[in-house]
């Protein structure tokens, strides 16, 4: 549980001079950029967002007068009763695209308010109702925290508060409690790490059945679920030792960080008879985490387990929106997929107006391949890094608007000063089985269009007899000689000895 939270004063004070400005705006909600710590007790805010209007232009929030139809009141009276109306859908929209944006140790922990004291109090639970949303929207990590911080900022007097949000199901006044806040500087003890991890992961695609009929997305969003929990056992090096759980960092720099992955023992498999081909989901994945000087690295590594899958699994939404977003509900439907899997024959697998990411894997034809958007990462705050995710068909204009919309923050006109260390997106590709499991030349890929599986088959078989005669004729003959010149010289030396 948070007991104390520790802002950046840097930061804070900059949000707290951009909310002067704006003192005609009655109130303001946003988010909460930072870090809770299981093994200090302690909550870490790194910076406040806020949060932009929406499609229509509307504020997310506003002050609601009090209800007229209770009769007048008096005018001392009628601004203690105004209350908060806030769109939350749309504040955790915003703290759903923001947690994509953040790397290791950075996550969205709750949302701030600047609203008057009387304000606030008359509106807690929509402020209670408000950070579930943002929680649900935005989780920090597998085995999700049950609080989240809330920050008031009040008027006059001018005074920050923080308490501590349980986000349960029943949401009462007592889900707020106090917990001490104070400023001080946050960003600049941050210790750094970095881990490039290069993935290749192999998923058998089986005969049609209505269990296992998938489309691409599933199977892949199936693997990366599968791939967290081998992920998560995986061993560290650091700068070249291995990390024991409860060492510390105590050197400054960039730290590089290895993953040592141990041997998978429950592979999913099919049958030679079963399968039709296979899913390959391979490439690199670069990610950064930051952790307080006080952490254990173990903290660190996990941190960076959990910003690799959180990655993968982003990437993967973004080409689903994009793809609901584009065409809408496809006509033929997954579930009219499953139902004539058997009996309906596609030429290439790939309907009119289906996106690849929702091409059902069992009617497939023909080998198709999936890229995911690829990671880059741009300067933040005090030499931390967020990150972003570009189509091939996106350049960095595209990441600045995101940028400033989302995070209110400018990108460097300098290109260099963006990171690109994914130089190939990671990407799946359906495969043949026999691509696969035997590799073929371009001849016999032709033999196989003709021919079938089996006429391939036949051919890389007599390909592989005729190169195994080739290779054992040159033993046969090098053992003769070396036999002949053995007996030779064993002659001499007998004749000579007698």
């Amino acid at each position: 549980m948070v007991k104390a939270v520790i802002g950046e004063e840097t930061q804070l004070k900059l949000a707290e001079a951009r909310l002067e400005q704006s003192s005609s705006t009655p109130a303001q909600v946003g988010l909460i950029i930072g870090k809770l710590s299981s093994t200090l007790d302690r909550g870490f805010v790194f910076d406040l967002v806020p949060t932009p209007p929406n499609d229509a232009g509307a504020p997310p929030c506003s002050l609601v007068e009090p209800d007229k139809r209770k009769g007048p009141k008096p005018k001392s009276q009628s601004s203690d009763s105004y209350s908060l109306s806030i769109d939350k859908d749309w504040v955790a929209e915003h703290a759903r695209q923001v947690s994509r944006m953040l790397v290791g140790g950075m996550k969205v922990v709750g949302i701030y308010i600047w609203i008057s004291d009387n304000a606030f109090k008359n509106s807690n639970i929509v402020l209670c109702q408000t950070v579930m949303g943002v929680a649900k929207a935005a989780p920090l990590s597998e085995s999700d925290w049950d609080e989240r911080l809330l920050i008031h900022i009040c008027y006059s007097p001018r005074r920050w508060t923080c308490r501590n949000c349980m986000v349960t199901s029943n949401i009462t006044s007592s889900s707020l409690r106090p917990c001490d806040f104070k400023m001080g500087r946050v960003l600049t003890s941050l210790q750094r790490f970095r881990c490039m991890y290069n993935f290749d992961i192999r998923l058998p695609i089986s005969h049609k059945n209505s269990s296992n009929v998938q489309t691409m997305s599933e199977a892949l969003r199936h693997e990366i679920s599968i791939h967290a929990k081998y992920l998560k056992s995986a061993k560290a090096m650091l700068d070249g030792n291995l990390v024991v759980h409860n060492d510390l960092c105590t050197s400054d720099g960039l730290h590089e960080v290895e993953l040592l992955l141990p041997f998978v023992e429950d592979t999913e498999v099919c049958s030679q008879k079963d399968a039709l081909g296979v899913l390959a989901f391979s490439g690199s994945v670069c990610s950064f985490a930051y952790l307080n000087i006080r952490e254990p690295i173990s903290q660190a590594v996990a941190d960076i387990k959990d910003d690799i899958i959180t990655s993968l699994q982003s990437r993967l939404d973004i080409i689903c929106d994009e793809a609901d977003g584009e065409t809408g509900p496809i006509d033929t439907g997954i579930e009219k997929a499953r139902d004539d899997a058997d009996s309906q024959e596609v030429g290439d697998g790939i309907s009119s107006g289906t996106p690849v990411s929702q091409i059902v894997l069992q009617s497939l034809r023909k080998a198709c391949g999936l890229s995911l958007p690829r990671r880059v990462f741009i300067p933040w705050l005090a030499g931390t890094f967020v990150c972003d995710y570009l189509q091939p068909s996106e350049t960095f204009e595209v990441l600045k608007d995101r940028c400033v919309e989302l995070l209110s923050m400018e990108v460097p006109t300098d290109a260099s000063k963006i990171l690109e260390p994914e130089r190939e997106a990671p990407s799946a590709v359906t495969k043949s089985f026999w691509d696969v499991a035997v590799p073929l030349s371009t001849a016999s890929s032709s033999c196989l269009e003709k021919g079938g599986p089996d006429a391939s088959r036949g051919e890389s078989s007599q390909k592989s007899t005729d190169t195994t005669d080739a290779k054992i004729t040159p033993n046969i003959i090098a053992a003769a000689v070396f036999l002949i010149v053995a007996i030779i010289v064993g002659y001499i030396l007998v004749s000579v000895k007698s």
